[in-house]
């Protein structure tokens, strides 16, 4: 019966291969691309009817088989794109020549094991060495497969997929086809009767990925190669492995398993002393890139850890000089570096990432090379031999140092630093990869740090210029207290034998001193972080507040309700007040009363300040008269409307200005009500 179920279904898996060989070989368009698989379909169809008819350990089916797997291997190595050149897909090349390597191999093998038949011991070992290498081959065949549809253009995958996944099964059974073989020592004859029913099966995989002529896409990758690279590694080591073990089961003896125990025993230590070595890892990372690989580098992997590095914010208590050290030595695989600061005319050492180079006192002789680096922003190679005409002139004690490269950090034709790397675990000297590489790392690294000094300029600018602006408030108010000293020591020569005068100028004096102290508190750096907060107060206080010292030289009319009530900060709204007011003796002749009334608007509070002095111009109320250092008057600064209206406005109120040039001005000071916005403590203030 299982003989049966192989003949036929062998009988039918030729037919179908066949058919889509035909199929394929009719849509032929001369396209090179397509032959391989052609090819495949044929093998396949031939393979099937030598196993079917003769059997799986006759020689023609076991050289078809090889056919068959030498033939899906040329159609995915066909898929790689061609125009990307042949020294690009070396990696990927030599991954696939490992696999059909192995096939050649099991070639050779399945061809000389008929004439060991007499010999059952050697016999038995060739049997076991076939099922290993066809093990083997199923198993690179799977990382492969897995590979490809990995790289595949998104556009591609849809029809990809069938061919791949038919692909991934043939292999997938004759992997678990010849592990069970291996461990069974031969007894799979159900298994190999069923191989012609799964490739069967398989074949409306392979019709539904080939409808409508499809044009498959790959795009290499290094990770994959690497991977792929990796895998043959492993499976190579499996092979001998696995190979020794039933060589030494064949052979047998008590010797046999003390020699199993010693080989597993030489491999661990092996790989115990190889793998944890940085310098051997440095070494094969090194032979790879060069053996294996166009180029050293994958540059776009690189740039995304580049920049991932240096932009990484919150890395411990990292700056970003440090990040940047990081990220440069992280490209050459160096474990360690540090930055030089300049100044144009030095070198002086700087942050330091994971660096033990011991940098000697640096002296004024760091010109020559600065200039030299900025010229074309030179990358130094310190193992490189020194006297030649072009070489940089490197100080002493920087070419002491035993640094291995210095990449300049260039902005703007100016060097912002030198990023010294040390030396990698396997020493190697600089090629042209690496001076381009760094060369590109330092001029972006270059812009990251310009960058964050321009910010850092820029927010030590912005504290310089609030600073200024409250300087600019404070010299004003200054002038204020200064104008009323001034007319309390002038009264003094006249009146200061008068006890009441007395009392009143030590009063005035005590308020002054309060305000400038209070002046002198607004200078301190966190002064606008305190700003004193919007609360109900009783705007009659504040504006007996300010009228109060003044009312001994110059007239005022209050009118308001004494329990009406205001947001805001008392602080604020007293100097508001006390700018407007001055404004207005100012503005006004010495017999012309102020005007202060307050009165409740729509729920708002309005305090009115009124002169009946000179008045201002349309044009200077509209455009000039609340910006900075505008004034009517020959001595002001221009800066009490402004302070002023900033004040109100971060009360949440607004100012309005009405004035007429000769009849005198009304400014109105429109704040949010108590009532509306806290009437429980309102209700308990009038109460």
């Amino acid at each position: 019966m299982t003989a049966l179920l192989g003949l036929w279904s062998h009988m039918l898996a030729a037919l179908l291969y066949g058919a889509l060989a035909i199929v394929q070989l009719r849509r032929w368009t001369g396209d090179a691309a397509s032959r391989p698989l052609i090819t495949a379909f044929a093998v396949l169809a031939v393979w099937a009817i030598f196993a079917g008819l003769l059997g799986p350990y006759d020689l023609l089916s076991r050289l078809a088989e090889s056919g068959r797997n030498l033939a899906f291997l040329a159609f995915m190595y066909g898929l790689m794109p061609a125009e990307e050149g042949e020294e690009s897909r070396g990696g990927v090349k030599a991954v696939y020549a490992a696999v059909a390597a192995v096939i050649g191999l099991q070639i050779v093998v399945g061809g000389i094991i008929p004439g060991f038949r007499n010999l059952p011991t050697a016999f038995a070992a060739l049997t076991a060495t076939a099922q290993v290498l066809g093990l083997t081959i199923a198993s690179g065949a799977l990382i492969l497969v897995h590979n490809l549809y990995g790289q595949a253009a998104p556009a591609s995958r849809g029809q990809l997929r069938y061919p791949m996944l038919a692909l991934a099964a043939m292999w997938a059974f004759d992997l678990h086809l010849y592990t069970v073989a291996y461990f069974m020592h031969g007894e799979t004859a159900g298994l190999f009767a069923l191989r012609g029913l799964i490739a069967a099966l398989l074949a409306p995989l392979f019709a539904l990925g080939l409808r409508d002529n499809p044009r498959w896409k790959v795009q290499l990758s290094r990770a994959a190669t690497f991977q792929s690279v990796s895998v043959v590694a492993i499976l190579s080591y499996l092979i001998v492995m696995m190979s020794a073990a039933r060589a030494l089961e064949i052979v047998g003896g008590d010797w046999a398993r003390a020699a199993q125990i010693g080989l597993v025993a030489a491999m661990t230590l092996a790989a115990l002393i190889l793998l944890p070595s940085a310098r051997a890892r440095g070494w094969l990372g090194v032979m790879l890139a060069k053996h294996v690989f166009e180029h050293r580098y994958d540059y776009r992997e690189e740039w995304l850890r580049f920049t991932d590095t240096v932009g990484r914010q919150g890395d411990g208590d990292a700056t970003l000089e440090e990040r940047v050290v990081k990220a440069i030595a992280d490209i050459g695989g160096a474990p360690g570096g540090v930055m030089l600061l300049t100044d144009g005319r030095r070198l002086t050492p700087g942050p330091r990432w994971n660096s033990a180079l011991r940098l000697a006192p640096v002296g004024d002789d760091g010109a020559d090379l600065i200039r030299h680096v900025e010229a074309d922003a030179y990358v130094i190679d310190f193992s490189a031999p020194r006297g030649r005409e072009n070489d940089p002139p490197v100080p002493a004690w920087l070419a002491e140092a035993g640094a291995w490269a210095g990449v300049p950090l260039i902005h703007s034709g100016r060097l912002l630093g030198l990023v010294l790397l040390e030396h990698p675990p396997h020493r190697r000297p600089l090629d042209w990869e690496d001076f381009d590489l760094f060369r590109t790392a330092g001029i972006q690294a270059a812009s990251y740090i310009a960058e964050a000094r321009g910010q850092q300029a820029l927010a030590d600018a912005r504290r310089f210029d609030e600073f200024n602006r409250r300087f600019a408030f404070i010299m004003h108010d200054i002038k204020n207290l200064v104008s009323q000293l001034s007319l309390v020591a002038r009264n003094a020569e006249r009146h200061a034998d008068n006890p009441d005068f007395r009392a009143d100028m030590i009063a005035t004096l005590q308020a002054s001193v309060r305000k400038m102290n209070d002046l002198l508190a607004r200078l301190s750096p966190g002064a606008a972080r305190e700003a004193d907060p919007a609360r109900a107060i009783r705007v009659m206080d504040v504006i007996e507040t300010v009228a109060g010292p003044r009312r001994r030289t110059r007239a005022f009319r209050i009118e308001g309700d004494v329990h009406l009530a205001a947001m805001a900060g008392p602080a604020g709204l007293e100097q508001a007040l006390s700018h407007l007011v001055q404004n207005a003796i100012d503005a006004s002749g010495p017999d012309q009363p102020i005007e202060l009334r307050a009165y409740e608007s729509g729920g708002d509070v309005a305090i009115e300040v009124a002169d009946h002095g000179c008045g201002m111009a349309p044009d200077f109320v509209a455009h000039r008269l609340f910006q900075p250092f505008a004034s009517t008057k020959e001595t002001g600064f221009g800066i009490g409307a402004y302070e002023a209206r900033e004040l109100i406005h971060a009360m949440g109120g607004r100012i309005e200005v009405d004035s007429v040039v000769g009849e005198g001005t009304r400014f109105t000071l429109i704040l949010p009500g108590a009532a509306s916005q806290s009437p429980l403590y309102y209700e308990r203030m009038r109460a």
